[in-house]
């Protein structure tokens, strides 16, 4: 029994000094924050004031917190303070401690199916997320972002903090215009630039201003995610399927009557394939000679690392390609920060449907975001993280017996398995073991279920903060390595 003292903070902390005492301090601090008596927040002593407290080595002590922190209950970094980590509301007073996600699944992947208890969820126990769509969070630059905070305060004029223009700020409408036309070859000036909170919201508005203008069907990949065909149908529109194959999206497939796709032509979501040239001169020519319009929503367009990016297709028909990128994969999702380059006869349907809508991104926010743009951070973030997610998937590439789907891009990549009840066992024999995976199925990407269809895990290997990669791939690879195809 022993209590600290170091930090001014009385932490009592039932530990026996002897063999296991690491375990034993992890085991403790972790009762102590299951049952409430550490709170979400508090700061912890250092690791050296805590082991002179409880006369213990201090790489104990060091063992202790990592351990903590990867499992999710602390949180800390190297510099700083060591706190205790949010957790979901409703834990229990008490619950068996933590298994590893590499031991929960020995018992699938060495020898059939496991005991019924080894399989329970731990509730309240942190997860591995390997789900697509989401960059590593622990890599959002921070101090480059707060700097730009300042001189955004610093610079801006008294007009910045009033109504503005719903089309956004004049400055990061310049400096949308001009990246994206650097980067991804996008014809586009200020004026056809319109700033949104994010894409979903760019879809939201698109929809409604489609609607506007008397489209009443749209066409949308299959499979492709679920959340965009429910904004589509809530702006009133009919999602017609589009079928995806290894070549991308079918025009052959587009249906009579459509007024509208969205396509995903630099690396389709979910299938990571690109469009191929012949059908994105297809597509092009059809929206002339149909007066249709093209969504391109360009998600991950700067995460290519093989080559150089495939360009926008909206260079080629900027009077019937709507082009749409965000900050979601390069920065963070929780930045709501994203972009349209609308038509001319679109921009004032868009105008009015922002308007209506009424969701905005700050103009703090905006003027940032411009200043990351216009001094190169913003690139600069980008060249690191795509060192760091074309590493993580060479690893996966280097562990799994199979070739991963689609093109060396994104943050994200398909592995096949051989059926839909496969793909259903193995999402749920990984949440046992607390690892979040997507699958073709289990995530709703096919416009019709039907286990018919093929079934794959999308594996969003970006997620993890680096700390846990490691970890993320053996529990990735222990449960595929005997079922992927």
């Amino acid at each position: 029994m022993a209590e600290t003292h170091g930090t001014g903070l009385d932490l009592h902390l039932d530990v026996t000094r002897g063999p296991g005492v690491g375990r034993a301090l992890a085991a403790a601090l972790r009762d102590a924050v299951r049952s409430g008596r550490l709170a979400a927040g508090t700061r912890l002593p250092g690791t050296r004031t805590l082991a002179a407290d409880l006369g213990i080595a201090r790489g104990t002590a060091v063992e202790a917190y990592s351990c903590l922190i990867a499992e999710g209950w602390l949180t800390g970094t190297t510099g700083a303070a060591t706190r205790v980590a949010e957790l979901p509301a409703g834990l229990p007073p008490t619950s068996p401690e933590p298994r590893s996600p590499r031991d929960a699944l020995q018992g699938v992947v060495q020898g059939g199916a496991p005991h019924a208890t080894s399989l329970a969820p731990v509730p309240g126990r942190p997860s591995i997320d390997l789900r697509p769509g989401r960059p590593d969070l622990s890599s959002f630059p921070r101090t480059r972002w707060a700097s730009a905070v300042r001189r955004a305060l610093a610079s801006a004029p008294d007009s910045a903090w009033d109504y503005g223009d719903p089309a956004g700020q004049p400055r990061l409408r310049a400096a949308v215009a001009a990246y994206t036309a650097r980067t991804r070859g996008v014809r586009a000036d200020a004026d056809s630039v319109v700033i949104t909170a994010g894409f979903a919201h760019a879809l939201a508005v698109l929809g409604r201003a489609l609607h506007g203008t008397g489209v009443r069907r749209v066409a949308a990949e299959d499979p492709g995610l679920a959340r965009h065909r429910d904004l589509l149908r809530a702006a009133g529109l009919h999602v017609a399927p589009l079928r995806v194959d290894d070549a991308g999206a079918d025009p052959d497939d587009l249906a009579d009557g459509v007024g509208a796709a969205l396509l995903t032509p630099a690396h389709q979501h979910p299938r990571g394939v690109v469009l191929a040239p012949r059908r994105r001169a297809a597509f092009l020519d059809l929206a002339r000679r149909r007066h249709l319009y093209l969504v391109e929503d360009d998600y991950d367009g700067e995460f290519r690392y093989d080559r150089q990016p495939v360009g926008a297709m909206q260079a080629h028909a900027p009077d019937r390609v709507v082009y749409a990128g965000s900050a979601s994969k390069a920065l963070a999702p929780g930045m709501r920060l994203g972009w349209l380059a609308v038509p001319p006869a679109l921009r004032e349907p868009v105008l009015r449907a922002v308007a209506e809508l009424g969701a905005e991104p700050p103009a703090v926010d905006q003027l940032a975001f411009a200043d990351l743009l216009e001094r190169g951070d913003y690139d600069r973030h980008i060249r690191q993280a795509r060192l760091a997610y074309r590493r993580r998937r060479a690893d996966l590439a280097a562990r799994l017996p199979h070739p991963l789907g689609g093109v060396p891009a994104g943050l994200h990549t398909l592995v096949p398995v051989e059926s839909a009840e496969e793909e259903r066992r193995l999402t749920d024999t990984a949440r046992h073991a607390g690892l979040v995976l997507h699958g073709l199925h289990t995530a709703g990407y096919w416009h019709e279920p039907s286990d018919a269809h093929p079934a794959a895990l999308v594996v969003g290997y970006a997620t993890p903060p680096p700390h846990t990669w490691r970890s993320a791939l053996d529990t990735l690879t222990n449960l595929l390595a005997p079922t992927t195809p």
